[in-house]
């Protein structure tokens, strides 16, 4: 098993209903198989309750509540998409603090499906280049992004990289370029 992210610590921003249920488990299961500690924030302690398009899926456990969540803890952050996920946390000034955090640090973001529409409330899409579910282009580019409609795109035109994907059928392309990148932010944060 590879550990090329031993050592990292990543969080998961949801909110605590709505987020696409293999948009949040896909990612977190390949971060933890390449060794990282994945830590799911959302809004309120307790549970998150996924779903699958608009039917309910499973529940999963909340690490961290966002008022105790501090984004200096963090190497990388993952934005799982869902409709109704990312269209609650864009309205919540501390989950968009939170983000915008990550791309003021320079620390890296992956980002699939709407999960943009938190990017675009944190003015961190400007000048960069995003994939995302196809009804967002116009989002993106109003916001001052570049659309580009493929499987993943490694956008670092800014002050961190961003890995970005359209739907849960990009989540192995994601996946993979998600560690690729956090892997190689980790290696250069050890050589400086």
């Amino acid at each position: 098993m590879a550990q090329e992210l031993q050592d990292m610590t990543v969080a998961v921003l949801v909110n605590n209903e709505g987020a696409e249920e293999a948009e949040l488990t896909v990612p977190r299961q390949a971060l933890l198989d390449a060794g990282a500690t994945v830590v799911t924030v959302a809004p309120q302690a307790g549970t998150i309750q996924a779903f699958q398009h608009l039917d309910k899926g499973g529940t999963y456990p909340v690490d961290v509540a966002e008022e105790d969540a501090d984004p200096s803890r963090y190497d990388a952050m993952v934005l799982p998409g869902g409709v109704a996920n990312p269209d609650q946390l864009r309205t919540n000034p501390a989950a968009v603090a939170f983000v915008r955090s990550f791309f003021d640090a320079g620390k890296p973001v992956a980002v699939i499906c709407h999960g943009p529409w938190t990017m675009i409330e944190a003015d961190a899409v400007r000048g960069r280049t995003l994939t995302s579910w196809p009804s967002l282009q116009t989002d993106i580019r109003n916001a001052g992004g570049t659309w580009v409609d493929q499987e993943v795109q490694v956008c670092t035109d800014g002050p961190n990289v961003v890995v970005s994907s359209r739907q849960p059928g990009d989540l192995p392309a994601f996946c993979a370029a998600m560690v690729e990148q956090f892997a190689r932010q980790r290696q250069q944060a050890g050589t400086r």
